[in-house]
């Protein structure tokens, strides 16, 4: 008897695919969910999200948004309306942030309580609670907020008790974290004077733009080798402002590494976002010979997006430099896939901040 028959295991075949083609639209990008969804929620009046990603993470976002005071409506498929109560104007909610396994949201919103003079608990399923939030709550806690209580090692459930006056602080992040740095700048909205954040190693900035798109002030500037300065001027008036998700380049990762890989294949994936601090992936495969063609740039909401049009081609085995990590952190997967079938060896550096993600 064999090990699987034992087990009770059935065996299961793969069937090599027939060349793809057409085109399609990946769902809505998840860093932009949560954000739309926070900065309605800091702005006074309606805020229009469409296509927004109905993933349970991103509802779990919507959900502390109403804790904290906001209406947040579901309009259609992907159409949401964020009515807000603005910077300053945030209550105390009645039970806990459950965020369930949504680490984003979490360290998001532990920036929004901990800038405002309000208490809650942040709590989430078994993987949340393996994170760690040290790093979170340490430049909370220079801006004045308090750690009421936490479980063992900074770890969820996590009570916090906000700033009654936040304090602007200039905070150097000790890894290339856009968590680490957009908790920051959200702490910093409800702060007198500027707070600024500096990376030795810049990180996604999605959070920087759309900050300005409700109306911040957000300045940046270059700092070192590949690092970046960002200053935010405190309590801003948000004006709503509606947003149009783009395509997650995440998820679209697949479908343009199964072009790349089946022969014959040609397929154009509609509205991604190219934010060149989230396209490290694309520069991988293009880096291993994949043939991908941005047809029809444009902008929305502060972001670049594109057609992507991919056709198979014969990948080859590349290095990827550790300095590329922040910029595909979550496509080493599917890039390992790619590399699975490219001539030659593959070698993926910079994944140890995967072990916190």
């Amino acid at each position: 008897m064999s090990a699987s028959d034992s087990l009770g295991a059935r065996p299961l075949t793969a069937k090599r695919s027939g060349a793809l083609a057409g085109r399609m639209r990946v769902p809505g990008d998840k860093s932009t969910s949560h954000r739309a969804l926070i900065l309605g929620l800091l702005s006074i009046g309606k805020t229009s999200v469409e296509g927004l990603l109905e993933s349970d993470d991103v509802l779990r976002t919507a959900q502390a948004c109403r804790q904290l005071g906001a209406a947040v409506e579901r309009g259609g498929q992907g159409l949401w309306n964020v009515r807000g109560v603005g910077i300053g104007g945030l209550v105390e909610p009645d039970g806990v942030l459950d965020f369930g396994n949504a680490g984003t949201g979490t360290r998001l919103m532990m920036g929004v309580v901990g800038g405002h003079p309000i208490s809650a608990t942040f709590d989430g399923d078994a993987s949340l609670r393996k994170r760690p939030m040290r790093r979170i709550l340490d430049p909370l806690s220079r801006m004045g907020a308090q750690v009421v209580a936490e479980a063992e090692g900074g770890r969820c459930p996590i009570t916090i008790a906000g700033a009654r006056h936040a304090a602007p602080i200039e905070y150097r992040t000790p890894v290339a974290s856009a968590q680490i740095k957009s908790a920051v700048l959200l702490a910093g909205l409800n702060a007198p004077g500027c707070t600024t954040v500096v990376e030795t190693e810049a990180s996604r900035d999605h959070t920087e733009r759309m900050l300005r798109h409700f109306g911040a002030q957000v300045d940046v500037a270059p700092q070192g080798e590949a690092g970046r300065r960002i200053t935010l001027t405190g309590q801003p008036e948000l004006r709503p402002a509606p947003v149009i998700v783009p395509g997650d380049p995440s998820s679209a990762a697949f479908p343009i590494v199964a072009a790349s890989i089946v022969e014959g294949s040609d397929v154009v994936v509609e509205g991604v976002m190219l934010n060149p601090l989230r396209t490290g992936f694309l520069a991988t495969l293009r880096d291993m010979g994949a043939r991908i063609e941005a047809v029809n740039p444009r902008q929305e909401g502060g972001e670049e997006i594109a057609d992507l049009r991919v056709r198979a081609s014969e990948l080859r085995g590349t290095d990827v430099p550790a300095a590329r990590a922040p910029s595909m952190i979550d496509e080493y997967p599917v890039i390992a896939v790619a590399a699975a079938f490219a001539r030659g060896e593959t070698r993926l550096r910079g994944l140890s901040e995967l072990r916190v993600k």
